[in-house]
């Protein structure tokens, strides 16, 4: 097996500046949205998008989202089991 002197042996996600580059690609097309709309006089979408950048920042591998998910999967959707015994 060739082992390459990129982060991680070539497995590492790709990220532009804090992001990766799928949020990267949402922020940027919602940004082109936010745009015109503000120009029309609707604040809601650069609103949106400065919350979306601001949770997707990803200095390590976490990001705010992926712990928002997690909380949200825990608390609501994912059943939880619990085992009850005797002593």
């Amino acid at each position: 097996m060739t082992t390459y002197l990129y982060p991680q042996n070539l497995k590492a996600t790709v990220k532009m500046w804090l992001w990766s580059l799928r949020d990267f690609a949402i922020i940027f097309i919602s940004l082109l949205f936010s745009v015109v709309a503000l120009v029309n006089g609707i604040l809601f979408p650069a609103v949106f998008t400065v919350c979306y950048g601001i949770v997707t920042i990803r200095p390590d591998d976490m990001a705010i989202i992926d712990y928002l998910r997690n909380a949200v999967m825990y608390f609501f959707t994912v059943q939880q089991l619990f085992y009850w015994r005797e002593r």
